[in-house]
């Protein structure tokens, strides 16, 4: 026997999805377009606002660096997180309880505060680099999703199992990536996926260390916004969704979503 669904709930459960969806249809409309301004619904279908990604050279190079600054923030965002996240749960009682609130408080600060404070003490005080400033930046900006979703899935882990590892003869690294990093392995990848997408979709914290010759596309595309308002913009914000559903589809096959569930 089915039943009805109360016509109330059925509206409000059709608003919530309008609601997600809306704007995404908007976006892929008005990158359509055929006009050579935003205009929604699109008025004639064409590609060439995608070409036009391509054809302006600041674009190609800041979506480059954008993926590079994502892939290496993460990755030393990865390295410095994991051991972290573990040394706070294996030795939670001899370590002090600051420590993990110091880890967090790159997220509980504001962004264009840190973004300030980075300016005047990487760019400013130490005169580093471009990009060597975005690229530490960006790692600050990403470590507490690192360490807080590595950390919750090692809470739950038994750390008896490492330690008798240890104690037949199983060098302590060796036992940590055979035995622990294993168990953890859901919980790397989706600190992964979400560390990646927050640092190439990231404003506040690169509009202050951007420079000349070195931009990120979430930059490039407030540049472009002041000067033009085509549907360039449009097809740039489909191409970062795109990206991002790239990325699920990756970890996806390789992993599975249903892994990550867990």
């Amino acid at each position: 026997m089915t039943r009805r669904v109360h016509p109330v709930l059925a509206v409000f459960t059709a608003l919530v999805f309008l609601f997600l969806l809306g704007p995404l249809v908007i976006v892929v409309g008005a990158s359509l377009s055929d006009t050579t301004y935003l205009t929604f619904p699109p008025q004639g279908l064409s590609l060439r606002w995608f070409e036009n990604i391509f054809a302006i050279a600041a674009f190609r190079r800041t979506i480059v660096t954008s993926l590079q600054i994502a892939f290496l923030a993460t990755a030393l965002a990865l390295l410095i997180g994991v051991p972290a996240a573990y040394a706070m749960n294996r030795y939670r009682i001899a370590l002090p309880s600051w420590l993990s609130t110091l880890f967090v408080l790159p997220v509980l600060v504001p962004e264009l505060v840190l973004g300030f404070s980075l300016l005047r003490s990487l760019a400013v005080g130490l005169e580093a680099p471009i990009f060597l400033s975005l690229l530490l930046g960006h790692t600050l900006l990403v470590l507490p999703y690192i360490v807080r979703i590595v950390g919750a899935s090692l809470a739950s882990f038994d750390f008896a199992i490492e330690e008798a590892a240890i104690s037949l003869g199983t060098p302590p690294l060796k036992a940590f990536g055979t035995i622990v990093l294993p168990n953890v392995r859901p919980a790397v990848m989706a600190a992964f996926i979400l560390a990646f997408i927050t640092s190439i979709n990231d404003v506040s914290i690169s509009i202050f260390l951007t420079g000349p010759g070195i931009s990120t596309l979430p930059i490039q595309i407030l540049a472009h916004v002041e000067q033009f308002f085509d549907p360039t913009i449009a097809s740039v914000s489909v191409l970062l969704m795109a990206l991002t559903v790239a990325v699920m589809a990756v970890v996806e096959r390789t992993l599975g979503l249903t892994v990550l569930a867990k």
